[in-house]
């Protein structure tokens, strides 16, 4: 089994050398660097696990190391140690991607606890990334996830239809994904290295439909200066994605019936037939069938469309998929927000599971967003997701607001000294709230006032 690599960058020569043999006598193998520059020549040789780094030093400062480190090796841990040490630069720290934040002179068996620590924290990171790896491969198809036998049932039709380029009709309702299943089909069929072009029928008046669709001839209309191909010719090939066809106006569906017949259209204020080779997905979150008896959709082209359909389940009628979605929103929104990856408590993730979710799993994907970005806690709860009370259980909806984590968890990182341990504390909670004092006398229990003057008594800033 290989050592664990521990990288110390300091250009304090005494506290390399004190460092370098408490760490080994630990069991580490431990490399050492002066300076920045010289730790990423050895790191693109030699990637290191946990990386110590002071913040002042020549040439690269240990925060431009910080930033580097986790633009480009997310998975290290770095921890910076300084003897300069305030409340803003440990916030500046932790935004920045630091692990920890070390006030020189460092007391070892802490330093130990803390490399201990993240190097746990690491390893349970990379067995996520490899068990997401794995769910995505049996549990997806291109960007659509679900272990239920329902949306395994519609991966097993995305299969099948993937491998003809006959039309397809996409029927779900709003935020379902019907995008996402076009795209699947596309790229998991023959045409994958031709064009894919969505256009949305809603967002456009007929005429302009119409020139967007079929392109037109210089001087067809006020303003045509010059010739243009319209995104039949755009998609050659490859796939032409019409979402929300059942707004689509009722001239334009004839146009369209006659594409799909005929393979052929004519561009506007032109008089002659270009030929095209395209597949048409269709998708549509309104009852079609209804809207032909109403006059609104023709009875001609809605059977076009419908001998190849995709029905896509409300997240209402497959929520066993839920958790597998949560934990991919919580990596995806932390990781597009740089933040460090969060988790639910056990009522939060119920609450998620009895919900409605009219919006579906876009609904889904925007709340478990606004949770990460907002929320300063590392598990979030209900009340991080803004949801409509009145849809929630009464026992989701009332918590207790001041659950105190066990010992052993703050036991296993910070002094023991009292003195020590308060500041320790209430350095990490304005990290954690990003200087916000109101915040951070919340999580720690206290009244704004009570944390200003613990505040001033050990000589930290207070504003």
């Amino acid at each position: 089994m290989t050592a664990t690599q521990i990288l110390v960058v300091d250009d304090e020569v005494g506290m390399v050398t004190l460092l370098r043999n408490y760490l080994s006598r630990e069991g580490y193998e431990v490399t050492t660097a002066p300076n920045a520059e010289i730790a990423l020549q050895l790191l693109a040789e030699h990637p290191a696990d946990v990386i110590l780094t002071d913040l002042r030093m020549p040439g690269i400062g240990g925060m431009e190391l910080v930033r580097e480190l986790h633009a480009s090796r997310p998975e290290t841990q770095v921890i910076l140690m300084t003897a300069f040490g305030s409340i803003d630069v440990a916030v500046e720290a932790m935004k920045a991607g630091a692990y920890y934040f070390l006030t020189k002179p460092v007391k070892l068996p802490e330093v130990g606890a803390i490399v201990h620590k993240a190097l746990a924290e690491r390893a349970l990171r990379l067995e996520n990334q490899h068990l997401r790896q794995a769910v995505e491969e049996r549990y997806a198809f291109g960007e659509l996830l679900g272990k239920s036998a329902v949306m395994q049932r519609l991966f097993a039709l995305l299969e099948r239809l993937s491998t003809t380029t006959s039309t397809v009709l996409i029927q779900g309702e709003s935020g379902t994904g019907k995008e996402l299943v076009a795209r699947a089909l596309h790229y998991h069929g023959a045409r994958r290295r031709q064009p894919f072009v969505p256009v949305n029928c809603a967002a456009l008046p007929e005429g302009l439909l119409e020139s967007e669709l079929f392109g037109h001839t210089r001087g067809a209309f006020t303003g045509a200066d010059i010739a243009r191909r319209g995104l039949l010719v755009e998609a050659a090939h490859g796939t032409l994605f019409l979402d929300e066809i059942g707004e689509m106006p009722l001239g334009m569906q004839a146009k369209l019936l006659r594409v799909l017949e005929q393979r052929q259209m004519r561009p506007v204020g032109s008089d002659r037939e270009v030929a095209i080779d395209v597949r048409v997905i269709a998708a549509t979150n309104r009852d079609l069938v209804q809207a032909v008896r109403q006059g609104t959709f023709r009875e001609d082209l809605y059977y076009r469309l419908h001998v190849m359909v995709v029905p896509i389940p409300p997240l209402r009628e497959h929520r066993d998929d839920i958790p597998l979605l949560v934990e991919t929103f919580l990596q995806r929104h932390a990781a597009a927000n740089h933040l460090t990856p969060r988790h639910l408590t056990p009522q939060a993730l119920r609450c998620l599971e009895q919900y409605d979710w009219p919006g579906n799993v876009r609904e889904l994907s925007h709340v478990i967003e606004r949770g990460v970005t907002l929320s300063t806690r590392a598990a979030l709860d209900v009340e991080d997701f803004g949801l409509d009370s009145a849809a929630l259980s009464p026992r989701l909806a009332v918590r207790s607001m001041h659950a105190a984590p066990p010992a052993e968890t703050l036991a296993a990182d910070m002094p023991l000294n009292l003195d020590d341990l308060t500041q320790h504390v209430m350095t990490i909670a304005l990290a954690k709230t990003r200087g916000h004092k109101g915040q951070a006398a919340t999580l720690l229990g206290v009244h704004p006032r009570t944390l200003t003057r613990m505040l001033r008594r050990y000589g930290l800033p207070d504003a």
